[in-house]
């Protein structure tokens, strides 16, 4: 792969040895999503994974909102 660009390197390879935090694939409104979990029964949407293109119009669905997705263990 061949990567052209202007940006220094530190710049573009930032973070790139970093341990990324555990993603979960869950189903909310009848869509498929990864999230990354912020508290019990909370998580921060990451990306749209099985949904209808109207679905990324949605901006109670866009990456980075945070959504209750089940009911914490009790």
């Amino acid at each position: 792969m061949t990567l052209y660009t202007s940006m220094p390197l530190e710049t573009v390879f930032q973070g790139f040895n970093e341990v990324m935090e555990p993603l979960h694939d869950i189903w909310v409104q009848g869509v498929q999503m990864q999230i990354v979990p912020v508290a019990p029964g909370v998580g921060k949407i990451v990306r749209l994974m099985n949904c209808s293109l109207d679905d990324y119009l949605n901006p109670d669905l866009m990456p980075g909102t945070i959504i209750h997705y089940g009911f914490p263990a009790q």
